[in-house]
């Protein structure tokens, strides 16, 4: 059955009739029904004065629940719509609002964004009661497909869907998404029309996703002039966010004392107590800054105001103490926040681990990936790289190679970067051997190294006159798409033709020329 063509309910998708109109083409039948149909008739029985008795079960009735229970289990949307046209079939079900958001969702979540159309469509023609929950959703989903255009249509869908004026967190939604995409005159456009068709007076949340705009494009005056703009409205005055997100831009752009003088402003003249991010906020943005000892400080006093440190902000120092390379006091730093109750997460191992790492100290980093695994706390694609990082910066390139071989059998996922990585430091150190095992294995398993370290292998196989390791390499390599530099397949070409191998020559270079 064509998936454009599915009717909807007792409608069919494209028709502009009334319901009575199309009936469905695909009508809901019970599978026991169908077992039935699809097996010989017996016989008759004979003829006796006995009164017969029908047996037959009749269809289960779908309910609304169990229909949408059934619509999420469906990965296929095309079969999740022609459970939803089906369930309509029977005789006195109608779809709700539930049913609907459901379908809605799974067409948005596959990108059917034609058939959401379809059935957005039908749903004018329905009576039942629709939340604005399901607008917002389809927002987001066009928001992350880059349809902004679209994220505004279902904002004003949604008046004449629910039939009541949209919501501040509808509003707030909707500027947020578009604020976020960087659509700042879809923005104004939005603000205007809400200003004028809603009579919109904007509250605190609203205008915070325009200071947090100003504060990402650097734009730090708009965003104080926005704030002055809420400190004369009562409904709209700034809150905790308001102020985080000021202090953030600060950070951002190097003005710690500005930083520091609005936290002042906001605990002193507002009367707004600090929680965990604002705190973080400061310690990130004096170790970005090189003020480490700036950043412990502000921990010190967020203890001393009864703000428990959590694990994000251990982990922020301990990068501003590994970044000033003082690997003792990140140390007692991880101590310190084991002792407190706080269980480590990944950030904080590896953040512990690339701080061993870049010292050199790499037996105590592969401690500390033992101990993540003892305490069952993962480690993902960022933790194996800082250690593969380490361990060639060590030049155990032996232990680095029998991680990339077994990790992923252990249901370790490695990514491009975990190959480079190893392979630059086997190319640098003139690993030729090696390099080539890796590059075998990198490609078997659809990986392709960069460009640049491509190039350079090429070159260095052939300064070491490897002819076999060269000639197979570049095969290799331009089967995965890989076009090499002129000058590289001009010296694996003169190498091969040096060895006398010319049917090889030829066949490179038909390769190469395809």
């Amino acid at each position: 059955m064509n998936f454009m063509a599915v009717s909807i309910g007792r409608r069919c998708w494209f028709s502009s009739s009334p319901p009575s109109a199309c009936s469905s083409s695909l009508p809901w039948i019970s599978p026991l029904q169908m077992l039935k149909a699809a097996l010989p008739k017996p016989d008759p029985p004979p003829e006796t004065t006995t009164t017969t008795i029908d047996t037959r079960r009749k269809p289960k009735y779908i309910s609304h629940e169990s229909a949408i229970n059934l619509i999420k289990r469906e990965r296929d949307p095309k079969h999740a719509l022609e459970i939803f046209n089906m369930v309509a079939e029977q005789n006195g079900f109608n779809h709700n609002g539930a049913t609907y958001a459901t379908i809605l969702d799974k067409l948005a979540r596959s990108k059917k964004f034609e058939a959401i159309d379809a059935v957005l469509h039908q749903m004018t023609y329905e009576t039942c009661k629709f939340h604005e929950g399901v607008f917002l959703n389809l927002m987001k989903h066009f928001s992350k497909s880059s349809l902004h255009e679209r994220v505004l249509k279902m904002f004003y869908a949604i008046q004449p869907y629910v039939r009541e004026k949209p919501s501040l967190k509808a509003i707030s939604t909707c500027l947020n998404l578009l604020v976020e995409s960087n659509q700042i005159n879809l923005a104004r456009e939005f603000l205007l029309h809400t200003k004028k068709s809603l009579n919109l007076r904007p509250n605190t949340c609203i205008f915070n996703i325009l200071v947090k705009h100003h504060c990402k494009s650097r734009d730090l005056e708009s965003a104080f002039e926005v704030v002055n703009e809420m400190k004369k409205s009562k409904i709209s005055y700034p809150n905790l966010i308001t102020y985080s997100t000021l202090m953030d831009g600060l950070c951002e752009s190097g003005r710690l004392k500005e930083a520091i003088d609005l936290f002042e402003e906001m605990v002193s003249k507002d009367q707004i107590l600090p929680d965990a991010l604002t705190y973080n906020i400061l310690i990130n943005g004096f170790c970005r800054g090189g003020k480490v000892d700036r950043a412990r400080k502000v921990m010190e006093f967020m203890k001393s105001n009864g703000c428990s440190p959590n694990v994000f902000n251990y982990s922020a120092l301990m990068n501003g103490f590994c970044k000033e390379g003082r690997v003792q006091e990140a140390k007692e730093l991880f101590h310190e926040m084991k002792s407190s109750g706080l269980k480590p997460d990944t950030i904080g191992y590896t953040t512990l681990i690339n701080c061993f790492c870049r010292a050199g100290k790499i037996d105590e980093a592969t401690e500390l990936l033992k101990e993540m695994k003892e305490r069952e706390c993962r480690a993902d694609t960022v933790t194996f790289n800082v250690i593969l990082k380490g361990l060639c910066g060590e030049g155990k390139f032996e232990e680095a190679l029998d991680m990339l071989e077994k990790l992923p059998y252990d249901g370790v996922y490695l990514n491009k970067a975990s190959y480079r990585i190893v392979l630059n430091f086997l190319c640098q150190k003139g690993e030729l051997k090696r390099a080539t095992e890796l590059l075998d294995l990198m490609l078997g398993r659809g990986f392709v190294p960069h460009y640049a370290t491509s190039n350079e292998l090429l070159f260095h196989l052939c300064k070491a006159n490897m002819a076999d390791d060269a000639a197979i390499a570049m095969f290799g390599l331009v089967e995965m798409g890989f076009k090499p530099e002129p000058d590289s397949w001009a010296h694996v070409l003169e190498l091969v033709c040096r060895e006398r191998r010319l049917l090889s020559a030829f066949e490179l270079l038909d390769e190469l020329v395809c």
